[in-house]
């Protein structure tokens, strides 16, 4: 199966082309530019350099959130509109649980953060034990401090390996634990679309199903600050 995956959830963008497991190509911006400018060109280059088309793809993979909320618009809707036009089968991927399959070489607890502001992360934790990428609890936005506390209390004792764009801002909040903490590597720490590919392959060969695009939709764990101020307004 050949998959074409996107993330852009967060300040980098990239896009792979994957077969049966294969990094074919990936092509990924770190810049702070706008992945309305950066994704199309990405894929018409990923295209090009593996002499591929659109209609050589069996599926779609995206990275839905949580995230930026607007780099999560941007990616799914770029999905949403490639699927339409090519009738093409969609797989969801968490983007916490996309940045797991960037350590799957080594056996640890992965804890995935990307940074929501206010004192808060959205995280998930996984346990990677043999390449296998097991989760271990679902995707929340929830407070460094309790995020701390919750790990002080269930894994004392084991290999903890940060990933996201939050993870430098809770390792020092760390610090002052007896955790096994440690950054993953600056080129494995990030968002990748190759492993947005990997985790589909997963969810494909353990029988998930596809999505139309339809059916594809975003997952913000939390509502926007817009959504928040007017919620406050209502309330009063």
């Amino acid at each position: 199966m050949k998959i074409l995956a996107f993330d852009s959830t967060a300040t980098a963008a990239s896009v792979a082309i994957c077969e049966e497991g294969k990094v074919q190509t990936e092509f990924f911006v770190n810049a702070g530019l706008t992945h309305s400018r950066t994704l199309m060109p990405m894929l018409d280059a990923a295209l090009k350099n593996t002499d591929s088309d659109l209609k050589s793809i069996d599926a779609l993979a995206i990275s839905n959130g949580p995230g930026s909320f607007t780099g999560v618009r941007i990616g799914v809707a770029v999905v949403k509109g490639i699927a339409f036009a090519e009738n093409l089968p969609c797989i969801e991927v968490s983007t916490l649980e996309s940045m797991a399959y960037n350590l799957t070489l080594t056996d640890c607890i992965v804890c995935a953060v990307m940074d929501a502001r206010c004192a808060q992360v959205y995280s998930a934790v996984f346990e990677i034990k043999y390449g296998e990428v097991n989760r271990c609890c679902q995707d929340r936005a929830i407070s460094i401090a309790d995020l701390k506390s919750e790990l002080n209390t269930s894994y004392q004792g084991k290999r903890i390996i940060l990933v996201g764009d939050g993870a430098e801002l809770c390792f020092k909040e760390f610090m002052d634990t007896t955790l096994s903490v440690e950054l993953a590597p600056a080129a494995l720490r990030f968002q990748r679309a190759s492993s947005v590919a990997a985790a589909a392959f997963d969810k494909l060969s353990k029988g998930e199903k596809t999505k139309s695009a339809n059916e594809l939709l975003p997952a913000y764990l939390r509502l926007s600050q817009a959504e928040r101020e007017l919620k406050k307004k209502e309330n009063k």
